[in-house]
């Protein structure tokens, strides 16, 4: 039975939210305080959390940011509970990390909707990660020869993300392989052989690339396969992917000994919109604060994105595409990854023509 931890100082909405969702098999537990809230995760922590904004003594942004705090609170779904105006309580618990509100007064329908949506979303998170962990287990202690099969499956994970997102087949395999060559070509400059010492690390790099995306499964399919463009609020949900991708590989990689070839993976999904100059997201890091996977990722991500033809847009011509890629170079990009892209770029054409784009 699912655990719900209601967290208000007011009683007649404790009240209306208990006898909203007694029908539905859920167990309920009260705190009137955020203290009190973060007294009771520490003994058993909820499958999600409601959370009021307003409270006396810790406001409920305050202690949606020490639940987060808090080791086996970081994935609990928390919904805020709102009485305030609509844009911005939203923006900023969303902002927070929150992954849903609710404003009051309760419309019952609404509310149990979005419970049940987040409790689902859970438990596919929770499945995928422990799935993604005992499968990567089983492979990884075997020898080489199912490096292969370790391959497939990855790439298979990779592509349940690009399925709900409308991706075409191919992106998987062809950002892999521009990958692998601006791995192997870093590998050559002298500054990035303790990096990349081998082509065992080169292949590491580019078996975990397919899961760029993987925390997309995680983003409801009203954003993500939103034809027009998002809000502001849709923005913010649709960048948690990052995140999103990260927590379940995380997982995985605690599940195995930190394996490499999963940390690398875990890094390349938080870190792949990060920008060179600090302002790309979720945290804003810049430079070589960015792990070189996830800068190697970066441009190998975009300019797949610019030459491959869309529903929503032309293939951008490879010219084009390159120039882009250079007026990026130390804003959006690592330089020393588009020099290593320059070694190769002449032969992408060809190459993206074998695959059929």
């Amino acid at each position: 039975m699912p655990q719900i931890l209601v967290v208000d100082d007011t009683k007649p909405n404790i009240e209306v939210l208990e006898g909203a969702l007694a029908q539905e098999n859920y167990s309920i537990h009260v705190a009137l305080s955020g203290k009190r809230a973060l007294e009771l995760v520490k003994r058993s922590v909820p499958d999600l959390i409601l959370l009021d904004v307003m409270m006396p003594e810790m406001d409920g942004y305050e202690t949606f940011r020490r639940l987060r705090e808090i080791p086996s609170c970081k994935d609990v779904p928390v919904i805020f509970l709102t009485a305030q105006a609509e844009s911005e309580s939203e923006m900023k618990g969303l902002s927070l990390g929150a992954d849903d509100y609710i404003a009051k007064p309760f419309n019952q329908g609404l509310l149990k909707l979005r419970i049940r949506n987040q409790l689902e979303r859970k438990f596919y998170r929770d499945h995928l990660s422990d799935l993604v962990a005992e499968r990567t287990s089983e492979l990884s202690q075997k020898t080489t020869d199912l490096q292969k099969t370790l391959q497939v499956m990855l790439t298979s994970l990779g592509a349940l993300a690009e399925f709900r997102d409308n991706e075409t087949g191919t992106h998987l395999r062809r950002t892999q392989l521009v990958v692998r060559k601006l791995a192997h070509a870093m590998s050559q400059m002298d500054e990035f052989k303790a990096e990349l010492p081998n082509e065992e690390i080169v292949d590491e790099y580019a078996i975990a690339a397919p899961l760029h995306d993987i925390g997309k499964v995680g983003i409801t399919d009203g954003i993500l396969r939103k034809p027009g463009p998002l809000t502001d609020a849709e923005r913010e949900q649709m960048k948690k992917h990052t995140i999103l991708g990260y927590q379940v590989l995380l997982s995985a990689t605690q599940e195995l000994n930190n394996n490499p070839m999963v940390v690398i993976a875990a890094n390349i999904a938080k870190f792949h919109h990060e920008k060179w100059d600090g302002s790309g997201y979720p945290t804003g890091i810049s430079g070589k604060e960015i792990p070189l996977c996830a800068r190697i990722m970066a441009v190998a991500d975009v300019y797949d994105a610019l030459v491959s033809k869309r529903v929503y847009k032309d293939a951008i011509p490879h010219e084009e595409s390159l120039r882009i890629i250079h007026e990026g170079s130390g804003k959006h990009f690592d330089p020393d990854v588009v020099k290593a892209f320059d070694t190769f770029e002449n032969e992408l054409p060809k190459i993206y023509k074998s695959f059929g784009e």
